[in-house]
């Protein structure tokens, strides 16, 4: 299979070649290259003291001789911006919380090696002491009300089913591995690979060491723990009921009393009721959750109940958004709610009028492959609030708001990309045919001049629940680095718009989509940026499926690049990680119920039409668009004698296919050299002044 190519072969032949004696640089390379990747940082989880007096975040950083991302837990004075590590050393220090009077620190390390172990720092003294040697990761710490304990979720493992047995092997012999019984509906996930048996469950330990006490049994995945402010309680959310692998999206809250070990369900309705939070009185309990139809996506929703159970009472009723974070504000007169919005993350007072208050609408996440919205953030006993930033030309940093004002903490990257040209950002204002609008953005090259015409590539992103925002990105910067313009959108279907958006695709897509995309296509030409005669088309899961889809619907790319792509939802629904979600959720029933319905949303089905030279990406590892679907495309297109590639990154899941710098690195630079392969040198000439948009469609 020659046309198989690995990454590193790509990277190194279109990346990292030199002359075997290249004679000293005599200026610093203004341009961003896939080596910049391994001079980036980034922070995420800023975590502010109770007094608002520092912040503790972890800083990810590339190291370039084991091509991994290291992560460090730092200190910032908030009022001087003073930086000093606490856990800087070998390994990833993460997870870092505060105790509630803000004298210590716990966190979670691999610094001694081994399974991530639960440490904790004295700020005073600046000692540490390990607390914990556990077989697995403790994740989702949470201090007790009185700080002299600390609870966590760990895998507890099980045996897993036993069917019959191998015969006694002889002393010394060297017999093929035991058999592997797999009887979970959820046997894999991406990311994780083949899930060993055993079950989450919630632990608590004294915060000085000691051996810690499992507080949760049984069959059930149990969710992360939040105490109560008496300190005799911890709340947590799941499903615990003999039928949770194949319930959906249930869950309910529970009330674990930490003496007896009883346990209380203190929910009931059908739909999700997560993130339990108590009020600083300890009389009400807010969470997040909603009333589960068959819809394939349905945004999140403030409730607030009392502590003991009850009718919950659904807060800011008018707030058409997708709830991705929430906490109780200082006093308890209030809520603070996180939640996507316009291509970022807003943080906002929700009153318990219903009155919403934003603090910020800048808050990104620390990914930046792609420029996709989220985010997270901290509060501190002020109501000072911690969270961060990344603008179109720089990775996230840490910033903080207090009294209606927002101060950036850090500048990671102002060193490493100061000296760069990096790419510019322009909103383009796009209609749909139906006379929707649809949310998009130019990426200019770095070299682009006003009036001249340059090559385009339209960059789709996933989910397809998701969305897209001003924020910095490798990928596109490499792209617009070759001399591409990146159009980018936000069409139907994509989050932080309302929940009547997102349902313009549910039952539809990938098709419904179609339109939204060919109509910013057309306003980017009509814009004079794009050449229209040099237009190309790449995206990774959702945005792989829409790529496979439109080549199979217009032949005016020249060339595409399907990335993790969904090519045969039948095969998808029953091979993917999600098998109790997608056929009752996404497709309305499962594959032998209503076959021809899966086909009809297929790029499959279309494979007849495609002539466009077509790229397929994948990691071999990728448990949610499972490689299965990636290399029927590429056999389709074989067969069918369209040019074609078929690219595996290495021992990368589904969402870790940019996780090793020099993978993503590699894998853009296979993109570009596609699209270069195709790429004509003649450019259209400039748009006229009264040029307008070409009809969506019309193509």
């Amino acid at each position: 299979m020659k046309a198989i190519r690995t990454l590193g072969a790509l990277f190194a032949a279109t990346c990292l070649a030199s002359p075997a004696f290249a004679a000293p640089a005599e200026a610093p390379n203004p341009i961003f290259t896939g080596r910049d990747l391994f001079d980036l940082s980034a922070a995420s989880d800023p975590q502010i003291s109770p007094d608002g007096r520092l912040v503790a975040y972890v800083r990810r950083t590339a190291d370039i001789m084991t091509d991994k991302a290291r992560s460090s837990i730092w200190l910032i004075n908030t009022a001087t911006g003073e930086q000093r590590p606490v856990a800087a050393g070998t390994g990833d220090s993460f997870n870092p919380r505060w105790s509630h009077d803000g004298r210590r620190l716990a966190y979670s390390s691999t610094t001694e090696g081994g399974a991530p172990q639960l440490f904790v720092r004295w700020m005073d003294s600046g000692q540490t002491v390990r607390v914990t040697g556990l077989p697995d990761s403790p994740q989702a710490l949470a201090w007790s009300p009185d700080d002299r304990r600390i609870a966590y979720v760990m895998n507890v493992p099980d045996e897993g089913t036993k069917l019959g047995s191998a015969p006694p092997k002889p002393e010394g012999a060297n017999w093929a591995k035991p058999l592997e019984v797999i009887d979970k509906v959820t046997y894999r996930a991406d990311g994780q690979g083949y899930i060993k048996p055993g079950f989450d469950k919630i632990f608590m330990v004294d915060a000085d060491g000691g051996a810690p006490r499992q507080l949760t049994f049984g069959a059930y995945h149990d969710g992360a723990p939040e105490w109560t402010p008496d300190g005799r309680a911890i709340l947590f959310s799941t499903l615990r009921d003999p039928d949770w692998q194949l319930a959906g999206r249930e869950s309910e809250i529970y009330r674990l009393d930490v003496g007896s070990g009883s346990i209380t369900t203190l929910t009931n309705r059908k739909g999700p009721d997560v993130g339990p939070e108590i009020s600083p009185d300890g009389r009400s309990i807010a969470f997040i959750g909603f009333d589960d139809n068959p819809k394939a996506f349905l945004q999140t929703h403030i409730y607030v109940m009392p502590v003991g159970g009850g009718t919950p009472r659904e807060i800011a009723t008018g707030l058409d958004r997708d709830i991705g974070q929430l906490e109780w504000a200082p006093g308890g007169g209030g809520l603070i709610a996180g939640y996507e919005e316009d291509g970022s993350y807003t943080v906002s007072r929700i009153g318990m009028d219903g009155s919403v208050r934003p603090i910020t609408h800048d808050a990104a996440t620390s990914a930046y492959d792609r420029p996709y919205a989220g985010g997270g953030f901290s509060v501190a006993k002020n109501g000072t609030i911690a969270f961060t930033v990344s603008p179109v030309d720089r990775p996230a940093d840490v910033a903080i708001s207090s009294g209606g004002g927002t101060r950036q903490l850090t500048h990671l990257n102002d060193l490493t990309l100061g000296a760069k040209r990096l790419a510019t950002l322009q909103p383009l204002s796009v209609k749909a045919p139906d006379g929707g609008n649809v949310p998009s953005w130019l990426l200019l090259p770095p070299t682009y001049q006003p009036g001249q015409r340059v090559p385009m590539i339209l960059e789709i992103h996933g989910g397809p629940y998701a969305s897209y925002g001003p924020h910095f990105s490798t990928d596109y910067q490499l792209y617009a680095a070759s001399g591409y313009a990146v159009l980018y959108t936000n069409p139907r279907g994509s989050t932080g718009y309302g929940q009547a958006f997102a349902d313009g695709i549910d039952k539809t897509y990938p098709d419904s989509d179609f339109a939204d995309l060919m109509a910013a296509v057309d306003a980017a030409v009509a814009s004079g940026v794009a050449d229209p005669n040099n237009l190309f088309v790449t995206g990774g899961s959702g945005g792989g499926i829409l790529t496979a889809w439109i080549v199979g619907k217009t032949d005016r790319f020249k060339a595409a690049a399907a990335q993790k792509p969904v090519i045969n939802w039948a095969s998808m629904a029953l091979t993917s990680d999600g098998t109790p979600f997608f056929g009752r959720y996404w497709m309305g029933s499962e594959p032998w119920e209503n076959y021809q319905s899966y086909w009809a949303r297929s790029p499959l089905s279309l494979i007849a039409n495609v002539k466009t030279p077509t790229l397929v990406v994948v990691g071999s590892e990728d448990y949610r668009t499972p490689v299965s679907e990636a290399e029927q495309f590429y056999a389709a297109l074989k067969l069918k004698r369209v040019p074609t590639a078929l690219v595996k990154v290495p021992d990368a899941s589904h969402g870790g296919i940019a996780a090793r710098p020099s993978q993503s690195a590699a894998k853009a630079s296979a993109i570009i050299a596609w699209f270069d392969k195709y790429r004509t040198n003649k450019a259209a000439p400039p748009v006229a002044a009264n040029e307008g948009a070409s009809p969506a469609g019309a193509h």
